[in-house]
């Protein structure tokens, strides 16, 4: 469930934070527009908010910019240490994961960035269901993460990175669990959600799913 990871994310900690202002070549375009990106995200939250794989506290300092209760969960103890001196108080980051996390009162909106590929399709049904049950009626996933529109342009992706020499971006796609639009779109639906999904650079699109 994406724990697989977290000693990259311990190790990841301290540069992330210029990883996403562009300044590694290789994983430029990836993180092209990021603060946009956040943006897009805060933007469309309300109520509760529930962050998945908070990281350093970005996307959380924008959530509460906007005046939202947000409550942060993060797998990563060197993730988590770094935004809560960003935070100062303002809001908890608990221990946690997409599948695994504390019971929280009246979530009404989870947010996420740049995490949801860290979970295997099976463990993405799985948590999509779980926050089926978790959700009144109206309440939204918003995710912006990394997917291809199908499997060959997945395919296309990696071809791209090894030809631009770019081996570590190439592993990550590799080594990751990226998946498609079409898998995410049936997942959303099947457990009562409305799907729609705007690209956001050449790797990112922004997941949206209201419960009905």
């Amino acid at each position: 469930m994406g724990r697989e990871f977290l000693d990259l994310f311990e190790v990841w900690a301290e540069s992330y934070d210029d990883s996403v202002e562009g300044h590694d070549k290789e994983y430029e375009e990836v993180f092209k527009h990021y603060s946009r990106i956040l943006d897009a995200v805060a933007d469309k939250a309300s109520g509760h908010v529930i962050e998945f794989g908070s990281g350093t506290g970005n996307l959380t300092s924008r959530l509460l910019a906007r005046g939202l209760k947000v409550t942060g969960i993060e797998p990563s103890p060197a993730m988590r240490k770094i935004a809560e001196s960003k935070l100062l108080g303002k809001a908890q980051i608990l221990d946690g994961d997409f599948l695994s996390f504390p019971e929280l009162d009246n979530p009404f909106t989870l947010v996420s960035t740049y995490a949801f590929h860290h979970l295997t399709d099976e463990e993405k049904r799985e948590a999509i269901a779980l926050y089926g049950k978790i959700l009144p009626n109206g309440g939204k996933i918003v995710f912006a993460d990394t997917m291809y529109e199908s499997s060959e342009a997945f395919k296309d992706a990696i071809r791209d990175a090894k030809e631009k020499g770019f081996q570590n971006l190439a592993a990550d796609l590799e080594r990751e669990y990226y998946t498609t639009i079409p898998v995410l779109k049936a997942i959303l639906e099947e457990n009562g959600f409305h799907a729609s999904f705007s690209r956001c650079n050449d790797f990112v699109w922004l997941m949206e799913g209201e419960k009905f």
